[in-house]
Order: structure tokens, then sequence, then C-alpha cells
């Protein structure tokens, strides 16, 4: 009986403690420095989420490393509810890239995507090729006299210039950033020749005539810019790429509690004010379920890993 009465009390603590959360602030990891459309998404969420769950929500900014930084935090980080994670293409690559301690399909929670951007190939105005076939043709001339940045190994626009130098037999030398916001500086200065990088980073340096754009790294032209081609159809058939973005919690993280940050983000995002936001931004917003982010993770891991290996893609 007394078993029995021990068992009633434990299960009645148990489920006060969940009713309890979140009892105390919560933290979003960011493994990017500020200015980039990664931070703008969890200051988003995190002001949202701080009214709805009524606790307040940091950002922690764990930029360096090639996101490995942040991303190693995120995965050591208590499975207790109160740490989410703001993940996009770089966390699907860099075990191909490089040895870490984590594993991104074992130590991590999936809660949803959040949306998709296209990738803007853009120069400098002074840069000589003012298309992808110019590109092309002046790369071949000069081999490894052309640069261009990234915000860093394994990113979304790392690949993107790797996977164009693999099918077009071009080498450019790669200078690798912490961050967009330093490179894309830099590129307007005239120190940088080209590069690729999220729409949102460069499409108002586009419209302002400091950057020029050669091309969009999707299938189809973004409605945020349709007079712009896609590289595929400017000179380099079958390329197609794109930069995600989605949020996940450490591995273990109660599932209820993963069921309550997607319906609570899932419902900022889908908010017509957001969309509208973020589609100037040219970030196509795109929600799933837990289990359907956790499929498209796995098929991209996938998809990543045989691409680095069949293009020789390697850090610098």
């Amino acid at each position: 009986m007394r078993a029995l009465l021990t068992l009633f009390l434990c299960l009645l603590c148990l489920n006060a403690n969940s009713q309890a959360w979140p009892s105390k602030p919560l933290r979003y990891i960011v493994p990017f420095p500020p200015g980039a459309f990664n931070d703008t998404l969890a200051r988003t969420l995190s002001a949202e989420l701080s009214k709805t769950l009524g606790q307040p929500m940091v950002v922690d900014n764990r930029p360096g490393g090639n996101s490995i930084i942040g991303t190693e935090a995120a995965a050591k980080s208590a499975p207790d509810g109160y740490t989410i994670f703001g993940a996009a293409l770089p966390f699907l690559a860099i075990q191909s890239l490089f040895k870490t301690s984590f594993d991104v399909t074992k130590d991590f929670a999936p809660i949803t995507l959040a949306g998709f951007s296209a990738n803007l190939m853009v120069a400098h105005p002074s840069f000589p090729a003012g298309s992808v076939k110019e590109l092309i043709a002046h790369a071949r001339r000069n081999p490894g006299k052309i640069n261009y940045g990234s915000s860093g190994n394994g990113t979304s626009v790392h690949l993107a210039m790797e996977l164009f130098k693999s099918m077009t037999g071009t080498y450019m030398l790669h200078i690798p950033y912490k961050g967009s916001v330093p490179v894309v500086s830099d590129l307007i200065a005239g120190q940088v020749d080209v590069m690729f990088d999220n729409m949102p980073s460069v499409i108002g340096h586009v419209r302002a005539g400091r950057l020029k754009a050669l091309a969009v790294s999707t299938g189809q032209r973004s409605p945020l810019a349709p007079e712009i081609p896609t590289v595929a159809e400017a000179g380099v058939p079958g390329y197609e790429q794109q930069a995600w973005f989605g949020v996940l919690a450490p591995a273990g993280t109660p599932r209820d509690i993963i069921a309550r940050f997607n319906a609570e983000i899932v419902k900022v995002l889908n908010s017509a004010e957001v969309k509208e936001r973020f589609g100037k931004q040219g970030v196509e917003v795109r929600t799933t379920t837990p289990d359907g982010f956790a499929v498209f993770l796995r098929s991209e891991v996938d998809r990543w890993a045989k691409v680095i290996k069949e293009a020789g893609i390697k850090a610098d």
C-alpha cells in the first residue's frame, strides 16, 4: 500500500514539474554572428516565444569554428526544454568536412523546418565578368587568380561555389570568413571578386548598385528578383542548390515540449506579417512536423555527403 502511495506521489510530482515548464529563461543558440538571416530568424522567434511561453528567451550567438562551436554547445546542452538551436545547411555538411564530437543525426531532436532561400551569385561592380558564362570563361583564362569569399567552410555559400567549380571545371581561390557580414563588406570594398550568399544578405546591395548579380542558385528564378537568371539557365545545366533554415533541440528533450515548440514556432512563422517580411528578404517560409523535419534532415545529410565526396570539396 505504501509503495502504491509513493508511486502516486511521484507521478503527481512529475506531472507538476511538466506543467511548470517553462519556469525559467530559455536560450536560442545561433552558430553564426549577428547580422545574417539565421540571427534574424532567431530574434523574430525569440521575441514571440517570450510572449507565448511566459519566459524570456535569450539569443545566444556562438559563431566560429565553421559553425561547430555553436552546434557543439547545443548538442551538449541539457535536454530539459530550455535550449533550442538554429540550424542551416552547414549543419548537414560539417561532419563530411570535419571531425566533430557530435552526430547531427543522433544528438538533436528536430522541431521544424523554417524556410528556404536562394543563394545569389554576386560580384563587385568592377569585376570584368557580367554573366555566368563570362565568369566561367574568365576563370578558365585565369586559374587561381580569381578569389571568392564565403561565410565559412561548409556553409551553404561555400558549397554552392564549390559545386559550381566542380561542374564548370574552374578554379577560384576560396577565402573563408567568420560570417556573412564581413565578407559582404569586403566584396563591396573590392577586396573579394565574387561570391554566393543568401539572398537576404545581398539583395539590398544589388538594388543599391553596390554589387551586381550574376545568377540565383535555385532551380527556378526567385519571385523576389525574377529578372536574375538561374545558374542552370545562365550556362551550367543541372545546377541547383538552396539554403534552408530550421529549429532543433538537444536529443532527449521531452516530446511534449518538442510538440509545444513546434506548435508555437509554426504559428509565428505562418503569420501573414512574418511571411510577408521574410518574403521581402528572399526567404520562403515552409514549416513541418518534427517527424517531417527529421526525414528532410536525413535525406539532406546523405545528399551533401555524396556531393562533397564526388566534388572533392575540402575544408580550406
